[in-house]
């Protein structure tokens, strides 16, 4: 992981500390339980979102038809005698 993800990670880490130091004596046990969990899946969604902006090549991904990694089969051509028929 480079430093500026380290950086985020802390960022996150550090803001997160300090709402929860504020609402403890707001907000209840519970409740608190469920933002603990939803504050966790937030940092691991930012953190998945940023590595796949860094590490994706600048063309893009590239798309597979599944995880195997199989070409998706080509389509069929249209048979020469298909195009436009002449009306008189």
């Amino acid at each position: 992981m480079s430093r500026d993800g380290e950086r985020l990670i802390e960022l996150v880490n550090e803001l997160g500390a300090r709402v929860s130091h504020v609402l403890t004596d707001m907000v209840p046990p519970a409740a608190q339980v469920h933002l603990l969990n939803a504050q966790r899946e937030l940092i691991t969604a930012l953190m998945l979102i940023y590595e796949n902006r860094v590490t994706t090549t600048p063309s893009g991904p590239t798309r597979r038809s599944s995880a195997s990694g199989r070409r998706a089969p080509s389509r069929r051509r249209p048979s020469p005698h298909a195009g436009k028929i002449p009306i008189e």
